[in-house]
């Protein structure tokens, strides 16, 4: 018996969309028939996004999102249920880094990380789930799906990226506290943790010594493409993933597995 995975009339939000993950997060859905709504603070790729969406046959609609920003959040998220509908799946995916020593680390550094990975991802999870929860009680059969993107990072220290890996091993705290509290209103949250993906944003330091150095330290030695996320990102976001809930889910070419 197979199953194929239809998105057909659901809704996806997609943070951090303008590039990288985000943006093929996108595709994929929008791949499956989801309509997509593409947020985050740059407008100008998010148009470019959605052209490339809807000339492949998909639906996507554009919303300005500042994760750092709580006021921005609840904007985005009513712009995004104006325009599309009601946000069956949420991909909290904005994220960002920086690479130095724990003593090199200002408060403006440290609050740059978390605000964005820990503290938005946070609030943004909240805000669409107080809205998915007002749905539920009105149906009971509605499910609805939060996906947040951790890293192995969340799970093991990187050289380097130590507030990186803080403010992602806290969304992976932050995936299980939910998917307990909100599993009770058809909310299934969980979370991806990918391994060295080369998108835009570090394809050249793969390029580097140090970047080679860290590819060779891999099973396979070789990284990952964002493309390789497709089926844990439809499965974890399917309705038929209903028993899958608070999974902390590495894809990591069995990077964590040394």
């Amino acid at each position: 018996m197979g199953i194929e995975v239809n998105f057909e009339g659901k809704i996806a939000m997609v943070t951090g969309a303008s590039s990288g993950l985000g943006a093929r997060f996108a595709k994929a859905l929008a791949g499956a028939g989801a309509q997509v709504v593409l947020a985050s603070r740059r407008l100008d790729r998010l148009k470019e996004l959605r052209a490339e969406i809807e000339a492949e046959g998909g639906a996507a609609h554009v919303v300005t999102l500042d994760v750092t920003d709580l006021a921005s959040i609840k904007s985005a998220i009513a712009h995004a249920e104006t325009e599309a509908g009601p946000i069956d799946i949420l991909v909290n995916n904005s994220g960002v880094s920086t690479t130095q020593r724990l003593l090199d680390v200002t408060e403006d550094d440290y609050g740059y990380v978390m605000d964005t990975n820990l503290r938005g991802a946070f609030f943004m999870a909240q805000q669409t789930a107080k809205r998915m929860i007002q749905r539920a009680k009105g149906d009971p059969r509605k499910q609805h799906r939060i996906v947040n993107i951790a890293s192995v990072a969340g799970l093991r220290v990187l050289p380097q990226i130590g507030v990186y890996c803080m403010s992602k091993a806290g969304v992976v705290q932050m995936t299980k506290a939910m998917a307990v509290e909100w599993g009770k209103y058809g909310i299934n949250v969980n979370a991806i943790c990918p391994g060295y993906i080369a998108t835009e944003m570090n394809e050249d330091y793969f390029d580097t010594e140090q970047g080679r150095k860290l590819i060779e330290m891999l099973p396979r030695r070789r990284a990952g493409r964002p493309e390789d996320l497709d089926g844990l990102l439809l499965l974890l976001a399917a309705e038929e993933a209903h028993f899958i809930n608070g999974a902390i889910i590495t894809a990591d070419d069995g990077m964590t597995a040394q």
